[in-house]
């Protein structure tokens, strides 16, 4: 089985955890108070820093919880974290509410899936790409 290493860097971090068996992501926690005001988005801290399995990612995502009931979202979903990076992990909420929201320190923020990478050999081509039926239809060309 693959290892998640993880390093609190803040004595109120919580380790990030499955709330569920067979769960897809890992509910990640903030250690600081922050309000979002409407329209408004913060970086809120996680306290923790990680060391991912080779070949591997994390992707941010937003809460469905938070999302339905106080609009509260990821921005930019999912974020991307890099085999290689070993900072802190923050957590950019937006609130696309009316209201101000109150993140508290210990609150589910968001959740963590660890995903397999895949890298690729780059090879600039001169001639045409392969055919498809679809070609080269941008938005919407395949549909309502």
């Amino acid at each position: 089985m693959n290892k998640l290493k993880v390093k609190k860097i803040n004595n109120k971090a919580i380790i990030p955890r499955y709330a569920h068996p067979g769960d897809a992501g890992l509910d990640l926690f903030s250690v600081e108070s922050v309000e979002i005001v409407a329209g408004d988005s913060k970086v809120v801290k996680t306290g923790i820093a990680i060391e991912l399995p080779p070949n591997t990612e994390a992707q941010i995502r937003p809460r469905s919880g938070l999302a339905l009931k106080n609009q509260i979202t990821v921005l930019n979903t999912p974020g991307t974290i890099d085999q290689g990076y070993r900072g802190e992990i923050g957590v950019i909420l937006i609130n696309h509410g009316n209201e101000p929201f109150n993140v508290e320190v210990g609150m589910k923020i968001a959740q963590m899936v660890i995903n397999s990478v895949i890298t690729v050999d780059i090879v600039e081509i001169i001639e045409n790409l392969s055919e498809t039926d679809r070609g080269s239809g941008g938005f919407g060309s395949t549909g309502l």
